[in-house]
């Protein structure tokens, strides 16, 4: 269930990046790609923080799925902002670099940066949405299964 709502956040960031190598006249080529596979990562690292943070406050403290993604979300924004920057403001010299290569390296540095913007805009808001939709769907499942197995205990014999 979980898995989903990680992976939920990647779509987002993609369509960001190949609008960034669009909107700057790039084309996809190797180093595009090595940048979205870099920008995946940290996406995936961050709502796996995010998502972490909230099945522990569940699991350990007790709290509602509600107030469990709402104090993640809190608690994480800082070093999930902390790590985008950083990424961010890495790629930022291949970004505006110039010289020998510097043609090869820019599709890298807009990738990663037009990802990670559009990710990061969107995964601070969907990902605490998806997770409750998760939430209470498996709820839901639940008290099927409940009810599936009471039915099934009353009919038996005693």
């Amino acid at each position: 269930m979980h898995r989903v709502t990680i992976l939920s956040a990647l779509p987002p960031g993609g369509i960001g990046a190949l609008h960034a190598l669009m909107m700057a006249g790039s084309v996809l080529d190797v180093f595009g790609i090595i940048g979205i596979v870099l920008f995946i990562g940290i996406v995936k690292k961050i709502a796996i923080m995010m998502v972490d943070s909230a099945v522990e406050a569940e699991r350990d403290y007790g709290k509602p799925a509600r107030e469990a993604i709402f104090e993640a979300s809190l608690l994480r924004l800082r070093p999930i902002l902390m790590t985008t920057f950083a990424a961010m403001l890495g790629a930022l010299p291949m970004l505006v670099g110039s010289g020998t290569g510097s043609e090869l390296r820019r599709p890298l540095g807009l990738a990663i940066i037009g990802g990670l913007t559009v990710s990061q805009v969107l995964t601070l808001f969907t990902t605490p949405v998806i997770y409750l939709l998760f939430d209470r769907l498996a709820a839901r499942v639940r008290a099927r299964r409940a009810g599936a197995s009471e039915a099934a205990g009353e009919g038996a014999p005693r």
